[in-house]
């Protein structure tokens, strides 16, 4: 029997666990294309600018017993939080113990693909080549394209994305201000603190920052030990418990948070409050204009700073899509289902475009799994999908403060259940007998 031709785009956490459920589903007929020359996607360091947005200090901010694929445990001897050399080893353990190398295509960017009849694709490469397949699994992540402020153009000192942030070697002896108090921003921060002579963290919507432990345990272990409490009593218990940690955020120069914990984006970080109180990092209000080298902030301060490294965020890219066919850049909403099924065309599948309050790793895993075994006949598209995709889009608006980098956020528990309840009770486990020590199929 012909198996359909699948291609994967992207050899990281996603792509790879792709074609592990993709070979564990009994297909075997696939091809992955990745523009590096390994496994491990954005956990790729490198001191040059390249895809990767980790920086040479990096640690994961999701503990290790939650961000583990399904059934390829994170080592025993890695730390709670593992560095970006210890999760880039762990993806290539990954892909060597369930033999996925001999599938992927390394150091062949994909530059353009295109829909062609039968709800198929055309897939042009860098090398000049071309493949078309049947089904297209879209793994290349959402944390490569960096999106810049308006006033990028304005300052005159010298200006970076939190993207190309690699170390804090160049910021010796100067003055930085860091705008965003994401993770990224909170990391450039704490970690340029060390050499500059001043830094400034300009944040324009007051944040949560979450210590990564909590009673001797990671914070998000320790949460989910509370996860069946219910949700009316769950609410003032995570303003009570991060009040007994850190106080009150006033009492750091911060504004405090008017919104509910899980209505952003999480940022976990147990070194910004402090080096804000031993004086090493700077509180500032949000930026409402620039002249020259001098920011004036939205409370009447003004200070001039030699760099700002601006952790504003990345743009949701595909690149290798005509804009006028997909472009998801400056979307407001994105409706899949699942995050992961394209409404109009079957044969277009996401894996891993999805911001969790937790580990995107597990996540993928389980929607690689429900992808496989879909493309595999053993799963259905509903009837109704586009609807539910457009309630699933009017969820996230509701559950999530009104932000870009909120349009694919998702509550970690309550997602990985509804993707789990749609996996199949037929869909097989993994089978080692099937794979050759060459990594195909026998």
């Amino acid at each position: 029997m012909n198996q359909p031709r699948i291609v994967v785009i992207g050899a990281g956490c996603s792509g790879i666990t792709s074609i592990k459920n993709l070979l564990q589903a009994g297909l075997t007929n696939i091809i992955c294309f990745d523009q590096n020359d390994r496994v491990g996607g954005n956990w790729i360091y490198s001191e040059e600018p390249s895809h990767s947005s980790v920086c040479e200090t990096t640690h994961i901010i999701s503990s290790k017993s939650l961000s583990q694929f399904l059934d390829f445990p994170l080592p025993e001897s890695y730390p709670d939080y593992p560095s970006h050399d210890q999760v880039r080893a762990y993806f290539q353990s990954y892909a060597e113990h369930f033999g996925l190398l001999p599938y992927i295509r390394f150091n062949t960017p994909v530059q353009n693909i295109e829909p062609i009849p039968a709800d198929r694709w055309r897939i042009h490469l860098a090398d000049h080549n071309t493949e078309e397949a049947d089904y297209l699994l879209v793994a290349n992540g959402h944390h490569h394209v960096p999106r810049h402020p308006e006033w990028k153009d304005d300052f005159t000192g010298t200006y970076l994305h939190a993207h190309s942030y690699k170390n804090n070697k160049p910021f010796r002896d100067q003055r930085v201000l860091v705008v965003g108090a994401g993770n990224s921003g909170c990391d450039c921060a704490v970690e340029i603190s060390r050499v500059a002579a001043f830094v400034g963290i300009s944040i324009r919507t007051p944040q949560y920052i979450v210590p990564k432990f909590f009673l001797g345990k990671p914070t998000d272990a320790f949460n989910r030990g509370l996860q069946w409490v219910p949700e009316f009593l769950i609410r003032p218990l995570r303003k009570l418990s991060l009040r007994f940690q850190i106080g009150r955020y006033e009492d750091y120069g911060l504004e405090s948070p008017k919104h509910d914990v899980i209505e952003a984006h999480p940022t976990v970080n147990s070194e910004l409050l402090y080096k804000i109180r031993h004086g090493k990092v700077h509180p500032r209000r949000g930026i409402a204009r620039i002249e020259g080298q001098t920011v004036h902030f939205m409370d009447g301060r003004q200070e001039a700073y030699d760099t700002i490294v601006a952790a504003t965020g990345y743009q949701i890219a595909t690149p290798f899509f005509d804009p006028g066919f997909l472009d998801y850049r400056e979307a407001d909403r994105i409706p899949l289902y699942l995050r992961m099924f394209h409404p109009v065309h079957p044969s277009l599948i996401f894996i891993g475009l999805v911001q969790p309050q937790g580990a995107i790793w597990p996540l993928s895993d389980r929607q690689a799994k429900l992808a496989a075994n879909y493309i595999a006949g053993r799963w259905k598209r509903p009837a109704d999908l586009a609807e539910r995709a457009e309630r699933e889009a009017d969820r996230i608006a509701r559950d999530f403060l009104a932000q870009k980098r909120h349009v694919v956020e998702v509550h970690f528990d309550r997602f990985a259940r509804q993707v789990e309840q749609e996996i199949p009770k037929s869909a097989p486990e993994w089978n080692p007998t099937v794979i050759t020590t060459s990594g195909q199929h026998a």
